[in-house]
């Protein structure tokens, strides 16, 4: 089948998401064809917006891929790649990371043997090439392969597994150069009718945008169905002016149809479950998220230990030094950000969570010719 090309790969569930992933080698020299074979693999652009002809679901926490290699660098042990692929359109972008496929990426490693370690808890440092952050895995191996089976529960995902401790260092400022790219905790932007809305615009894991459900008459509780196209253009409105503010997009219009990844839009209510301290949703490409980006639960912590942002006001004082539980569309999550002092203020040194991940299949991949 010349007008074929088959490719290695391996299908991967990473915390909530799932993903195509490639090693670095595997894949042509010629970076415009690999972009081409990568969206041709997962189904876009599909006008349906449901990816029947390639192996993405229509849902923008299925349709992503990742890249694995070995590092260049010496305190590294493999680079990720990671790309969101849009599904309308003959889009991927690059310019952010996925937290929860963060997850799959020692099981690939160790899998592939790009990395060697012995039976025990191991460490795998990843270096994540999109913004040039490090991260560590700490995850158990037996024989030399991934322990795969165990009793963690990740709400979201149906089964458990064993557990992935991920430890993203110096979280801040990958994308847009500082934790608050405007220089502020935070800033107000405008809905299309002049309303003001008090937002937090925070880069920390991916650049995300906080803002209160209520000031949009939201209560936090609602599912994708319950958002109508009208909302989510309000949404859009808000998540493409924060895009500018961040220097992210010289225009709103750059930010809406070219980085529709990054940044996220997240609204946050008081606590609605037992035993959490608030409640967040997430808009990812366009949707309602089913669960909670791992990124946006990054950001989501890092806001939660700075003074005076939209997240620590909510909960009436900066969460420091203790993990932060909160209430998602699919159950809670508990994570902690690491702050530490940094002159007058504070910096975030890691972001730690815990995460499941496993692989789901591993071949070759069919994608149709680019022509």
């Amino acid at each position: 089948m010349t007008d074929y090309y088959r490719l290695k790969a391996s299908l991967m569930r990473g915390g909530t998401s799932k993903g195509l992933f490639f090693s670095a080698g595997a894949l042509p020299d010629d970076p415009a064809l690999v972009q081409a074979l990568l969206m041709r693999a997962i189904g876009s652009p599909d006008r349906y917006g449901k990816q029947i002809d390639g192996l993405g679901t229509g849902i923008s926490s299925t349709s992503k891929v990742a890249i694995i290699g070995p590092s260049s660098r010496p305190d590294c042990d493999v680079d990720y790649l990671f790309g969101h692929v849009a599904i309308a359109d003959a889009l991927i972008d690059w310019s952010g990371s996925c937290g929860n496929l963060t997850a799959a990426v020692p099981l690939f490693a160790l899998m592939e043997k790009l990395v060697d370690k012995p039976d025990g808890q191991a460490e795998i440092r990843i270096w994540q090439a999109n913004i040039g952050k490090k991260i560590v895995a700490e995850l158990a191996v037996k024989d030399g392969e991934p322990v795969l089976a165990g009793d963690f529960q990740v709400d979201g995902v149906a089964f458990p597994a064993a557990p992935i401790k991920l430890r993203f260092l110096d979280p801040a400022g990958g994308v847009a150069g500082k934790l608050f790219p405007s220089g502020s905790p935070q800033d107000t932007l405008r809905l299309p009718d002049g309303r003001k809305i008090a937002a937090t615009l925070i880069d920390a894991g991916n650049p995300t945008v906080f803002i209160r459900a209520a000031d949009l008459d939201l209560t936090g509780a609602e599912t994708a169905e319950d958002l109508d196209l009208a909302r989510l253009d309000e949404l859009e409105a808000l998540r493409a002016q924060a895009a500018v503010k961040m220097g992210l997009a010289k225009t709103v219009a750059e930010a809406t149809f070219e980085r529709p990844a990054v940044p996220k839009i997240s609204f946050i209510s008081p606590a609605r479950v037992e035993g959490t301290e608030i409640n967040a949703r997430i808009v990812s490409m366009g949707k309602l998220h089913h669960a909670y980006t791992g990124t946006g639960a990054i950001a989501l912590a890092a806001a939660a230990a700075m003074k005076d942002t939209v997240v620590s006001d909510m909960l009436g004082q900066p969460w420091r030094d203790k993990p932060l539980p909160f209430s998602h569309a699919s159950g809670t999550q508990s994570l902690e950000a690491v702050v530490k002092r940094h002159g007058r203020g504070w910096k975030v040194a890691e972001v730690v969570m815990t995460r499941t991940a496993r692989p789901l299949m591993a071949g070759e991949v069919y994608i149709p010719a680019p022509g």
